[in-house]
């Protein structure tokens, strides 16, 4: 029942679509008829709106960690994790939206950040490495998502490395059409319009 409890806490954390509630604030329209379509920081960018989409960024990793730090201090580490995992559960798939939601990626460095801050350092490196080299943003998330798991098994934590590699696949499913244009050559470039 706790466990229950804490995944229910921690879909709903992540279930509030900060990036359309901003967008929408600042009358900038529907986000979702914007670029991708997407309500993540990414397509915020979009809109050329910068402090809403450093916002978005901000309080989309923000959910992930507060769930995971809540659950922590009241129910323990496994709480934490399902509370985490639960929280990016609710980002990608909001009830409030009819369950379409973000690609996660905000979401599951905050949630892996609060979980074991080194290895959300390591992520939020990688990210930012292959971002500034390739001004890719899905191909910066789809790399730093899929090191994840290994590294949280090369620093001892195999109970982490599962919870991470559960993200990481759930980005990878909501990465498909990324993943389609990267093969194509067509994805477009962080700041870009398309």
């Amino acid at each position: 029942m706790i466990a229950i409890l804490w995944a229910v806490i921690g879909y709903l954390l992540g279930a509030i679509p900060f990036g359309l509630v901003i967008t929408r604030a600042l009358g900038l329209g529907d986000l979702r008829a914007i670029g991708s379509g997407n309500i993540g920081a990414t397509n915020v960018l979009r809109t050329g709106n910068k402090p809403a989409a450093l916002a978005t960024l901000l309080l989309d990793s923000g959910k992930g960690a507060i769930a995971v730090l809540l659950a922590r201090h009241f129910g323990g580490e496994g709480a934490a994790m399902i509370a985490g995992a639960a929280a990016f559960l609710g980002h990608c798939f909001p009830v409030w939206l009819g369950f379409r939601g973000g690609k996660g990626v905000a979401t599951f460095l905050g949630t892996v950040l609060a979980l074991y801050w080194p290895l959300g350092l390591v992520a939020c490196a990688t990210w930012l490495a292959v971002a500034v080299i390739l001004r890719i943003s899905s191909l910066s998330a789809l790399i730093a998502a899929a090191s994840s798991p290994l590294v949280a098994l090369a620093m001892g934590r195999p109970a982490l490395a599962l919870t991470v590699a559960f993200m990481a696949i759930l980005i990878f499913v909501r990465h498909r059409t990324n993943i389609a244009r990267l093969r194509a050559g067509t994805e477009p470039k962080i700041g870009g319009k398309g």
